[in-house]
């Protein structure tokens, strides 16, 4: 027979993953925890579970996320180094929340065409994430799938766990009528309302990835390209340094937007009452609306508008975490206070 069809000639090249594989080797080994046992390579990743012996009533957390339509523009810019950043952001800083320590990640790849060259990038900046986030890089899996995917095409996923003692639990159970609001600054437009940003900046102003923007200071791309900032240490500092503060819940600002996502950690019987004078969202938010005349409510309730996370806690604590958060690079303010209500956010 000739022509003899290989899994090669259908799409899949094993010898690619292969050394895909070998290339990552390095960035994963700095995104380790001493608790990790074992390397890359096993069927699964492996972690010691020592810590939770000394916790009253360990929880496991768990989250699982992507980076949506993102990738769309590190496609475009052939920038593949920082949407693994990304990944890990929109997972730990979700597990982060509920007062949970971030432990360990896995990741899923899915491509038309292994480059171990690009491969390689974006698990780069999934292992950096991972030591900004103070996790593990565990394990992962990367698909080639050809005839679904054009060569140049993939996307990515993550799953992460973290752990959380039951009497150090945080959330909507603790927050009460006199609280405050804290808000952390957003890195940009993180990891969410990638279709409005494309839809607006390609489609319908027409614009490139490689156009200067002045109010950016950089390119259109390097702007979209901005890692998600990643909140999980900071919000630990806030939780777990001497002296203890008063944290009542923290909210990942995320699709949505801010009011929305905030309404998830209020209890029944108190409202969240922001003030818009509060902050002044970045350039990206308001060329997003002048270009596509996108409607004020529109964007607040697609794009965090400069919030990424969101601190409630005894008003006594705001100064202190404030100044805390400040020490660690991190600026944030008074977004507003907790009132008796009926569980909703409000922007005024």
């Amino acid at each position: 027979m000739s022509d003899a069809v290989t899994y090669a000639s259908a799409g899949v090249d094993i010898a690619a993953g292969d050394r895909a594989v070998q290339l990552m080797k390095a960035s994963i080994a700095k995104a380790g925890r001493p608790e990790v046992f074992g390397g890359i390579g096993g069927f699964a990743g492996l972690f010691r579970a020592d810590a939770l012996k000394s916790m009253t009533a360990p929880l496991l957390a768990t989250a699982t996320d992507g980076v949506g339509t993102k990738v769309a523009v590190a496609q475009r810019m052939d920038v593949h180094d920082t949407v693994g950043i990304d990944l890990v952001a929109m997972v730990m800083d979700d597990l982060v929340v509920c007062g949970a320590e971030p432990l360990f990640m896995t990741d899923y790849i899915a491509c038309g065409r292994v480059v171990p060259e690009r491969i390689a990038a974006i698990v780069a900046g999934i292992a950096e994430g991972c030591r900004r986030a103070g996790c593990a890089l565990v394990g992962g899996e990367t698909a080639e799938h050809p005839g679904l995917l054009d060569p140049d095409e993939y996307d990515i996923a993550g799953a992460g766990t973290g752990v959380v003692d039951e009497p150090d639990l945080i959330g909507a159970h603790r927050v009460r009528a006199g609280d405050v609001v804290i808000g952390m600054a957003a890195s940009g437009l993180h990891s969410n309302g990638y279709s409005l940003a494309r839809h607006v900046f390609f489609k319908h102003a027409g614009w490139d990835v490689h156009r200067q923007v002045p109010e950016f200071g950089r390119t259109l791309g390097e702007e979209l390209l901005e890692p998600t900032r990643i909140y999980s240490l900071d919000c630990l500092a806030l939780l777990r340094d001497i002296p203890k503060l008063d944290v009542h819940a923290l909210c990942h600002v995320t699709g949505g937007g801010l009011a929305a996502n905030l309404e998830r950690v209020l209890p029944a019987d108190v409202d969240a009452v922001l003030a818009r004078s509060s902050w002044t969202p970045p350039p990206v938010f308001e060329l997003i609306g002048a270009l596509g005349n996108v409607a004020v409510p529109e964007l607040e309730r697609t794009l965090n508008m400069g919030v990424g996370m969101v601190a409630v806690l005894a008003p006594a604590d705001a100064d202190a975490a404030m100044a805390r958060l400040a020490a660690r690079g991190l600026p944030s303010w008074v977004l507003g206070d907790i009132a008796p209500g009926t569980g909703r956010a409000t922007l005024s």
